[in-house]
């Protein structure tokens, strides 16, 4: 768990300081620190979906009925 909290807070930190380099604004710069990992939280949320759709396919695809 420290292991995954210490990988957020990089994550956040490394956001907001490429768009604070990018665009000189601090408050662009925290709201994408803070809007970009609820978003990519929701996108890995349906890439899981579609993941695990995806390996029952080919999960079936590979069976043998005898």
């Amino acid at each position: 768990m420290v292991k995954t909290i210490s990988f957020g807070a990089m994550h956040i930190s490394v956001a907001f300081l490429v768009v604070w380099a990018m665009t000189g604004d601090w408050r662009i710069g925290g709201l994408t620190a803070v809007v970009e990992p609820c978003v990519n939280t929701v996108a890995y949320h349906f890439h899981e979906k579609i993941w695990k759709r995806h390996k029952q396919d080919v999960s079936v695809e590979g069976t043998v009925i005898v």
